[in-house]
């Protein structure tokens, strides 16, 4: 990035931030705050700025014009303090970081940035059902990060005591880390009839966890097995290796005969249905799980971007998304900045590029090239093109 680049979007980030109201996190005086300039290294992170050092956030940002902005999820007696030992430690929010480019079956030198974030969003939404609903948080904050992906901040009472090793834990979970199915059957001794030595009763925990997530899962198979003619229902079993015609035979019986102790977590119903919850138990890890970036998670002394800054590498905004309209945020629209709409500017591509963006497609050919400001900063955030000539 040359220097009439980097002057320019320094100079409109800084006419974006004179028209923007931001609100602080809950508590900015107890949190570090820190943010990187557009100096040529564009890297250098200056920290451990307290709020009174900050001042006002908005003539901060205006004065400042900061490629990136970022508060602490930890609090602290002190912290402007130079080094995290002597900043004493209060609490931590709990945040999860999802990021595109980290995710598995995403690969960022095929699939494009749309693309990429489309399955990101799918992840968040995987994590926030696993939040909500197995954890039971409430006070959630949902923001797309202006870049890669969304953050998600836990602001529920006790969690912010949380230490290293429980949100260690909570990671575990959310990725079902070292869960396998064996580890979710319930086994109860229970005394077999006509039998001299005691039998487990093998079973499954509909209440919550990962023992519903699995049952939920399997019993929406046998669902889907019981609305089918016998012959097709046969069939959709024997799909599965290991269950032959006898064998399916005798389990489309089983699932209508012993359907509701099965709903109620019995597994014993038939040998199969063992395995069958063994499989389903693989499909739910894989389709239900969250791929978090684990060590913010656990890092709590994290620094973590600013909503409503902009992310000096897209120049897109860190955009707070209410809770109902997480499904329905699109990043590549919702985030682009007003600032940056209804102006056009010159810049120069060494290499043709396509950008989606602001709700449409574009083709930028090599050379110097008229396109809307939200295309160039982009591109030239991303370090793709530079600023034409005035």
């Amino acid at each position: 990035m040359n220097e009439r680049t980097r002057r320019y979007l320094r100079g409109r980030f800084g006419d974006h931030y004179r028209g923007t109201e931001l609100s602080p996190p809950p508590e900015p005086n107890e949190r570090e705050w820190g943010y990187i300039t557009w100096s040529s290294g564009g890297t250098t992170m200056i920290r451990h700025h307290s709020w009174l050092e900050v001042g006002d956030l908005g003539t901060f940002l205006t004065d400042e014009r900061p490629r990136h902005v970022y508060f602490s999820a930890g609090r602290y007696d002190d912290p402007g303090a130079g080094s995290m030992s002597e900043k004493g430690w209060r609490g931590s929010d709990l945040v999860f970081d999802l990021d595109a480019d980290h995710l598995p079956g995403v690969d960022p030198d095929e699939d494009s940035y749309a693309e990429m974030l489309a399955v990101c969003k799918d992840a968040l939404l995987r994590l926030l059902d696993l939040l909500e609903t197995d954890f039971g948080f409430e006070d959630l904050t949902v923001t797309f990060s202006g870049g890669r992906g969304y953050h998600v901040h836990v602001r529920d009472d006790g969690v912010d005591a949380l230490d290293r090793g429980h949100r260690r834990d909570i990671v575990d979970y959310v990725m079902a880390n070292d869960v396998d199915f064996e580890s979710l059957v319930d086994r109860e001794s229970v005394a077999g009839l006509g039998l001299k030595n005691p039998t487990d009763k093998r079973s499954l925990d509909t209440t919550g966890g990962w023992g519903r997530r699995v049952h939920d899962r399997l019993l929406a198979f046998v669902d889907e097995v019981r609305e089918l003619p016998e012959d097709e229902a046969r069939d959709r079993l024997q799909s599965f290796e290991g269950i032959g015609t006898g064998r399916s035979k005798k389990l489309v019986e089983v699932l209508d005969d012993r359907y509701d102790e099965l709903a109620a977590g019995n597994l014993d119903v038939h040998p199969t249905v063992v395995r069958l919850a063994d499989i389903f138990a693989q499909e739910t890890f894989d389709a239900e799980t969250a791929p978090i970036d684990e060590p913010v998670t656990t890092d709590i002394n994290r620094l973590i971007r600013l909503p409503g800054s902009l992310h000096g590498g897209t120049g897109l905004a860190v955009t707070r998304i209410p809770r109902d309209e997480v499904a329905e945020f699109d990043p590549l629209h919702d985030a682009v900045p007003g600032t940056f709409v209804g102006n056009d500017i010159e810049v120069t591509v060494e290499e043709a590029t396509d950008v989606e963006l602001g709700g449409g497609s574009f083709t930028v050919e090599a050379g110097t090239q008229t396109v809307p400001e939200y295309v160039g900063v982009f591109l030239m955030a991303r370090g793709r093109a530079e600023k034409g000539k005035e």
